[in-house]
């Protein structure tokens, strides 16, 4: 198919990567040029100047951006999104943000004759190169039918769960509990190493029951190791929290754990962490902060 990628982070540029070697026509766009001809140099395809060059001709757009402003700029804004999609196309948004701007895109791209998904992602960087993401989808479900496979490129896991906005309510959900996680695994790797325990070994042990999870597997050892220059920045976290509590005040759902760990995110931020992954919330409890 012909496809564009609009934003090639470190999610994105491998997502798109994946299209290409797919045997996929990709046009990319990224703000920095610089990082679209590195792309193009990798993968083949083309690079353009603005997101309306990028997908003119698509049969479907994707992107993965940063924010909720960033999603308004990319496809509502001069040379956008919109401005270049034919009517009959698809666009698709990776990026994580509020359930709000997915029914506002959503709506944008209808009055174009354009159909929209929301299509959040977790699986992190590696995740994407791996091409082992699970993504959550919001949006109608012949669309989705439309757009599955291609999307099935980079993730084994791809699930429709409602109308528009429904996969961003899903990613919070996804973010909620993994902020909890995190905090209890912290909290447990302390106590082990305060208790005179080897660490490794209790994660061993535990990791074989009830207490099993991707992030005990995955970042237990580094958090260990007091490893944490990789993986999900808690800048990002924050973000994403935000844009959770937001919702939470909004529906009226309480989240009193999830708000005390972003107050100890914010800590790390202002230790100068926002670029260390999330599992390095045990760095309060190892240093009595």
């Amino acid at each position: 198919m012909k496809l564009a990628f609009l934003g090639l982070g470190v999610m994105g540029y491998p997502m798109a990567g994946h299209l290409s070697r797919a045997g996929h026509d990709v046009t990319v766009f990224n703000r920095t040029a610089p990082k679209a001809a590195k792309w193009v140099e990798a993968f083949g395809g083309k690079s353009a100047a603005t997101p309306a060059a990028a997908v003119r001709g698509a049969e479907i757009a994707l992107m993965c951006v940063g924010n909720d402003d960033d999603v308004r700029a990319v496809i509502t804004g001069a040379d956008g999104v919109l401005s270049g999609l034919s009517a009959g196309t698809i666009l698709v948004d990776h990026t994580t943000a509020s359930a709000q701007v997915a029914r506002e895109m959503h709506a944008a791209a209808a009055a174009k004759g354009v159909a929209f998904l929301d299509a959040p992602v977790s699986g992190g960087q590696a995740g994407a190169e791996n091409g082992k993401l699970t993504i959550m989808v919001g949006g109608d479900p012949a669309t989705f039918a439309r757009a599955e496979r291609v999307l099935a490129t980079y993730a084994p896991a791809v699930t429709l769960m409602g109308t528009s906005g429904s996969g961003q309510l899903t990613k919070m959900v996804n973010q909620i509990c993994i902020a909890g996680l995190v905090q209890a695994l912290s909290e447990g790797i302390n106590f082990a190493s305060r208790a005179g325990l080897d660490p490794a070994r209790v994660l061993d042990v535990i990791s074989k029951g009830a207490a099993q999870s991707w992030q005990m597997e995955s970042r237990g050892p580094t958090m260990i190791a007091d490893k944490f220059d990789f993986g999900f920045a808690v800048d990002w976290m924050r973000k994403d929290l935000a844009i959770c509590l937001a919702e939470a005040r909004a529906n009226g759902a309480a989240l009193p754990g999830t708000a005390l760990v972003d107050q100890f995110y914010a800590r790390v931020q202002a230790r100068g962490g926002g670029r260390w992954d999330t599992s390095s919330l045990i760095r309060l409890l190892r240093d009595g902060q």
